[in-house]
């Protein structure tokens, strides 16, 4: 009897300790303009692909350029696991940064960033760069707000926040129990 609940723990032990959580957190699998991409015409959205579906709730997108302006407009908008959002008129050539925070199907926040370069500024913001003496002015700010999307580097620092039960947790309940088993069967034997 002994032998037989020593097995159970043993193998109790080595499925706690070999699963993993039931949910993983969602992870970034592409984007367009892809990471690291030099474009030569300024994109009017962007996607970012992620190899699970995240919840639409949450889900937030930045895109600042060379001068630290947001060109974001808009919503992002989720369908399946593909999140997009458009773009407003990028004012000039250089380094774009695309910022994300969605929130996983188990509920952690998952955030980080993509980059892109372009070569050519958008044509709307040539036009109004002509007009103005070289200066954008308000078409290099989003359509709303930008206060309410937190930053990457914002959003980075809640993705280690827990919201689950550690699976170490798990494996000493396991213990615990066994260990009451086996000491209660040994009792009842002595």
């Amino acid at each position: 009897m002994l032998a037989v609940l020593l097995t159970g723990l043993l193998a109790v032990g080595a499925l706690l300790l070999s699963a993993g959580p039931a949910s993983a957190h969602d992870v970034l699998t592409g984007s367009d303009p892809a990471d690291g991409a030099t474009v030569a015409s300024a994109p009017t959205q962007v996607s970012l692909t992620f190899d699970e579906a995240p919840k639409p709730e949450g889900a937030a997108v930045t895109i600042v350029g060379p001068d630290g302006a947001h060109h974001e407009q808009g919503t992002p908008t989720l369908q399946g696991n593909v999140l997009t959002a458009p773009v407003g008129a990028l004012p000039q050539a250089g380094r774009y940064e695309i910022g994300y925070r969605v929130v996983s199907d188990d509920g952690h926040p998952v955030s980080g960033s993509v980059a892109f370069s372009l070569t050519t500024p958008s044509p709307a913001a040539g036009t109004a760069a002509g007009t103005t003496g070289g200066n954008a002015g308000p078409q290099a700010q989003p359509a709303q707000p930008s206060a309410a999307t937190p930053s990457p580097a914002a959003a980075a620092g809640q993705d280690t926040s827990g919201g689950g039960v550690p699976a170490w947790v798990f494996v000493v309940i396991a213990i615990v129990v066994v260990g009451g088993a086996i000491a209660l069967v040994l009792r009842r034997r002595a």
